[in-house]
């Protein structure tokens, strides 16, 4: 049976880094800030030239079937119709610019005790 799932680019923030990563699940949890994300996809063409970073986050999540991402370190989430190549970026590079991420604070949840 084939199924036309879609495909999602998510970018975030990991150790002072941004993280370009590729998956066919995207949600919203039960645990409270975080999305959940499965089915992770790396390129598996044979290439000539291998990117370092793609295969530094390959061998990083290795059998990963999800992971969590805490709400406040998701830059942008897309849906896509190809894979591209997962990559890391340095948040010192591009245009001369530094990416912060936006602090955020949630107050723990009122039990009217």
């Amino acid at each position: 049976m084939s199924e036309n799932k879609s495909i999602y680019r998510i970018v975030f923030h990991h150790q002072g880094n941004v993280i370009e990563l590729y998956a066919r699940d995207v949600s919203q949890t039960a645990l409270y800030a975080f999305v959940e994300v499965g089915d992770l996809i790396f390129g598996e063409r044979s290439k000539l030239v291998v990117d370092p970073s793609e295969e530094q986050l390959k061998s990083q999540f290795a059998g990963v079937k999800r992971t969590y991402l805490p709400l406040h370190s998701v830059i942008r989430i897309d849906e896509v119709e190809k894979v591209g190549s997962a990559k890391i970026i340095s948040s010192g590079e591009g245009k001369g610019g530094t990416v912060t991420p936006f602090p955020m604070h949630f107050p723990p949840k009122n039990r009217g005790d």
